[in-house]
């Protein structure tokens, strides 16, 4: 089994970007990282898809950033967001992150531009060029509208620094071709497919649900490691319904900022374009919510 890119194995959490009256509320920020240092969450991801990067300008981002790795320092890892559809921006967030004291960066395909495999790979060779840290890839295709194909993916893992893949294609057979291709860690970036990726070798997922209930998808994830395969089966499918609607009832994070409003422990504010769901939706969550014993 690969041991490249195995400090980003286990739970890694999406983080949600708090908001109150349309500013980042850095104060809510930090009590995030600390609530995930109290769980055991082993790493943390902020400015991903799940912190709405899209809508962070710049300051902001790199503001999250620097703000999640000083509360997380010596605590809990961080894998900090830092890719873009520009190979200059995801350099200039990628320094911007190991200035920060990030372990790693998260970056995405390049979206809208849809390169060709050779771009792809001159995208992120230009970016482990110029900044030595870890570079996790996130291949997400129905995000950016094109596929980084497991050869292209095989021929990056051979640079040093890029370790690991975010596979959130939801194709099994992308996912078993990219681990007999090449040594690079596999990370699910779907929630509810995490227990089928290890079961093909996966050592861990990028998960959504994780900033709603951390403790059971670390378990699952725990219990596939530990050859416990029954518990394995029964956490994926005692957490099932949860991750599809995390992920399936309407876009990623409205879901889950809802989820947290009603339990609490966030404000559930979002950025335009996204908006919050219809009542149908809500009360549907909602059940779900109560069905897993949350409300």
């Amino acid at each position: 089994m690969s041991t490249k890119g195995e400090m980003f194995a286990g739970l890694t959490v999406a983080m949600i970007t708090p908001f109150k009256n349309g500013e980042v509320d850095y104060d809510a920020l930090r009590k995030i990282v600390d609530w995930h240092v109290a769980e055991g969450t082993d790493c943390l991801a902020p400015c991903g898809t799940t912190g709405e990067s899209p809508t962070l300008n710049h300051d902001e981002h790199e503001k999250i950033v620097a703000t999640v790795c000083e509360c997380a320092r010596g605590r809990i890892k961080v894998m900090a967001g830092t890719g873009s559809n520009s190979t200059r921006e995801a350099i200039r967030l990628t320094k911007s992150a190991k200035k920060a004291g990030a372990n790693g960066a998260l970056m995405v395909g390049p979206y809208y531009n849809k390169p060709t495999q050779d771009g792809y790979f001159k995208h992120f060779a230009a970016v482990a060029e110029a900044v030595d840290l870890p570079i996790v890839l996130y291949n997400i295709p129905g995000r950016t509208g094109s596929n980084i194909l497991p050869e292209t993916i095989a021929n990056l893992a051979k640079l040093p620094t890029i370790v690991a893949v975010k596979e959130a294609t939801g194709s099994m057979d992308q996912a078993s071709a990219i681990a007999a291709l090449c040594d690079i860690t596999l990370l699910s970036g779907d929630d509810s497919l995490t227990l089928p990726l290890m079961s093909i070798g996966g050592r861990g997922v990028v998960s959504v649900v994780g900033n709603v209930v951390p403790r059971d998808m670390k378990a699952l994830v725990a219990a596939w490691d530990a050859g416990k395969r029954d518990e394995a089966i029964r956490l994926h499918y005692k957490l099932f319904a949860l991750c599809r609607d995390m992920l399936g009832i309407t876009t990623n994070p409205i879901p889950v900022k809802t989820t947290l409003r009603m339990l609490g422990r966030d404000t559930g504010e979002l950025r335009l374009p996204l908006c919050t769901m219809d009542a149908s939706q809500e009360a549907k969550l909602a059940q779900t919510l109560k069905a897993y014993g949350l409300m």
